[in-house]
């Protein structure tokens, strides 16, 4: 069963001779489940895809389904509805709010769809738990390593338990160390929770991590290929060929 499904997906940017097209046609599932991975060159539409895949911006043309829903036949208030019911973001700068504790920076868009502040703290916690944080719930952000604030961002984004996980190169502004057991976190999101991910990366050894690998060229889908879930050396040395071959 696909997740995510896109129907010749394109987004122009500008109009007459000053038009950029950042996607072009672009045709792709996403099983449930699984852990993607997109790569490609800067400027390749990488950010642009999930930006449409998780309603923040909309196509010039084509379609995006969640679940077998059309997400752009939604109107503004229900996309947002969907945004923050249904899917769960991770950015590379973590957003997360420097005045609010690890607790509540986790609880926040529970709170923000209206369920209680006790129902939606307890909520956090177990994802917090399972990410390995219940000694910092009271830290602020500013308290704690990076890789400790890219952990209270998952967090954020699993609590609502939704059905699709978007990361924006969610170890980039991170060491190789903290990189690594963010990559693995996710991985272990998709195999013991079975969360769906889709991850925009340009690391060979994070997006070695992945089921599968997406990479874009020009606006393009070039290549799509599966991973083989050898050890991570082969791995990653299987993606960066990929890669050196665009």
């Amino acid at each position: 069963m696909n997740i995510i499904q896109t129907q010749k997906l394109t987004k122009i940017y500008g109009t007459g001779d000053a038009a950029i097209t950042a996607l072009k046609d672009i045709n792709l599932t996403v099983e449930s489940g699984s852990f993607v991975a997109v790569m490609g060159p800067s400027g390749c539409g990488k950010s642009t895809l999930l930006h449409l895949i998780g309603g923040l911006d909309r196509p010039t043309s084509g379609t995006v389904l969640l679940d077998g829903q059309d997400i752009y036949a939604l109107n503004d208030d229900r996309l947002t509805e969907l945004r923050r019911q249904r899917i769960g973001f991770i950015f590379q700068f973590f957003n997360l709010l420097p005045v609010l504790n690890v607790r509540e920076n986790a609880a926040l868009p529970l709170v923000l769809d209206g369920i209680n502040r006790s129902k939606a703290s307890e909520q956090a916690l177990q994802w917090l738990e399972r990410v390995g944080l219940a000694d910092r719930l009271t830290h602020r952000p500013d308290q704690l390593s990076g890789g400790q604030q890219q952990r209270v961002a998952i967090a954020r984004a699993l609590a609502s338990e939704p059905a699709l996980i978007l990361a924006d190169e969610p170890t980039g502004n991170l060491d190789s160390r903290a990189s690594d057991e963010i990559a693995a976190l996710l991985r272990q999101v998709c195999d013991e929770w079975k969360q769906s991910i889709l991850m925009v990366t340009h690391d060979p050894r994070i997006a070695a991590y992945a089921d599968r690998i997406i990479f874009l060229k020009d606006g393009l889908v070039v290549d799509d290929a599966r991973l083989n879930g050898g050890s991570g050396a082969a791995q990653t040395a299987l993606v960066r060929e990929k890669v050196e071959a665009l």
